[in-house]
């Protein structure tokens, strides 16, 4: 049974950072793709980052140059370093990840950025 957990979330201000971490279980062989959706209230939910096995990370337009994701494939996790927060980052994020076929989620850590 696949699992995702999520760590990291919280309170922070704008323009300050905060580090997302997911680790997956119930995962033998390599995950195609990791990522980061986030779902704002009352907007739909969005990917934020994702990486592929062996590729090159891709971003929202929205968090270019101010997020950053990377995997560890022996530790079967991946991160996502949130700098220059801003309030429109508000959400809850997800963890995703892309295995044998199927969309695996968990269940969402809350990142709230307020003065």
């Amino acid at each position: 049974q696949v699992q995702l957990v999520e760590s990291g979330g919280g309170l922070v201000q704008p323009g300050g950072s905060l580090r997302l971490s997911c680790a997956a279980s119930g995962v033998i062989f390599s995950i195609s793709v990791m990522g980061w959706y986030r779902q704002a209230p009352g907007k739909e939910r969005e990917l934020v980052a994702a990486i592929p096995d062996g590729g090159s990370a891709s971003y929202a337009d929205s968090v270019k140059g101010r997020f950053t994701i990377s995997r560890d494939n022996a530790k079967k996790s991946v991160a996502l370093q949130m700098n220059s927060l801003k309030a429109e980052d508000t959400a809850v994020y997800y963890c995703n990840i892309l295995f044998h076929g199927m969309n695996y989620w968990g269940k969402g850590t809350l990142v709230t950025v307020s003065s």
